[in-house]
């Protein structure tokens, strides 16, 4: 799913950015209105997250020339404005939800969760190539119209590394975000899932970098 994130804080962004990247969200990141409202209009977005105090065009400004263009793509504000006035005016322009800085990153993830939910955005393929995908709904590999069930740790190994496709990962951080603390596999268990993935996908699927982790290779 791509999100824009519209937010001119750098160091907000790229917290932002790093953070809804590591869920597997694809993330475009603009500092002013303009250049937020260049991306909308050329590339598709499912969400978008506008800070409201941005140079060139404010996020309320921006959703309003969206609106007259008939551009609907669900939206939440996250700004420090605060009065009943600014949330009220949000809410006219048509924003889907309005979240107060500083927030907790949870609360962020929940309420894209929500919309996610509530618009029916979260497609249960996570595609592969033209010829494969996942299936959230079964946890099964489809290849070339053929269906192979997968354990639940395959399945998500596979879908982490679909989600971070442009970067190598350590072994740490991929048992980090799959295993929970007092199930962390060993270097011998790891590489066995890996292994397993390789079987499902082709040996050329995952490359291992020595010393370093693994990166995928679509």
């Amino acid at each position: 799913m791509k999100i824009l994130l519209l937010e001119d804080d750098v160091i907000l962004s790229e917290i932002l950015h790093e953070h809804l990247s590591e869920k597997g969200y694809e993330v475009s990141s603009a500092y002013d209105g303009e250049d937020a409202y260049e991306k909308i209009i050329n590339s598709h977005f499912d969400l978008m997250l506008f800070d409201v105090n941005v140079p060139l065009l404010n996020g309320f400004e921006l959703l309003k020339l969206l609106n007259e263009q008939h551009i609907n793509i669900p939206t939440i504000f996250i700004t420090s404005l605060d009065s009943a006035y600014d949330l009220k005016r949000g809410f006219d322009l048509g924003c889907d939800d309005y979240l107060k800085k500083p927030f907790d990153l949870m609360e962020l993830d929940v309420r894209i969760e929500h919309l996610l939910r509530v618009h029916n955005l979260k497609s249960s393929h996570v595609v592969i190539d033209a010829n494969s995908y996942l299936d959230r709904l079964t946890y099964e590999l489809v290849k070339d119209g053929q269906r192979v069930k997968l354990s639940k740790k395959d399945f998500q190994i596979i879908e982490y590394f679909l989600s971070h496709r442009d970067k190598i990962i350590s072994h740490d951080e991929l048992a980090a975000n799959i295993w929970i603390d007092s199930e962390l596999p060993s270097d011998s268990t790891l590489r066995t899932y890996i292994k397993n993935v390789r079987i499902y996908l082709g040996k050329d699927f995952i490359t291992t970098i020595k010393g370093v982790g693994y990166r995928v290779n679509i």
